[in-house]
């Protein structure tokens, strides 16, 4: 039996390395209700907990509206008006991907309100285009393929802005 216990010992250590790999995404599902639209990609929800998070969305990037020092580009006012429509005021589900905030601790997430997926809909509809940085990529290809969609048929800020 002392014999066999080293190799136990590996066999532990080594699942939980590999158990531990795939869990570097540490994706989680979190619950709350909108508060305020910044943004076209940027809201603030007030989770089930009390707490109010500032979250960016994962995978798209719209115009800017508010940004310090930055001119309101265009369609900026439209897709934050488009993302307003969508959640303001209402319930959210917030999925996590491999990192959970940005350099400015914002809380990065994949936005749902009941079955619509939030981010899909902004880029399908041309509001909003790709921003894909590693390691957040889980819908990256869905998000690429839904722009140049968009862009083909000249949606939203693809024919307001070209």
């Amino acid at each position: 039996m002392r014999a066999v216990l080293p190799f136990i010992a590996l066999a532990v250590a080594v699942a939980a390395l590999l158990i531990g790999r795939d869990g570097e995404s540490h994706a989680g599902t979190l619950h709350g209700h909108v508060v305020r639209v910044v943004d076209g990609d940027t809201i603030q929800v007030r989770l089930d907990g009390g707490r109010t998070e500032r979250v960016r969305y994962i995978g798209i990037d719209t115009p800017e509206s508010v940004k310090p020092d930055t001119p309101v580009q265009c369609f900026a006012k439209k897709a934050s008006h488009f993302n307003s429509a969508l959640v303001d005021g209402r319930d959210v589900t917030l999925q996590t991907d491999a990192e959970e905030r940005d350099r400015y601790g914002r809380l990065l997430a994949y936005v749902y309100t009941g079955s619509s997926f939030v981010n899909r809909e902004l880029v399908a509809r041309g509001y909003a285009r790709t921003l894909t940085i590693p390691p957040n990529v889980a819908h990256a290809d869905e998000f690429a393929r839904l722009a140049r969609r968009a862009r083909q048929a000249g949606l939203g800020l693809w024919r307001a802005c070209t």
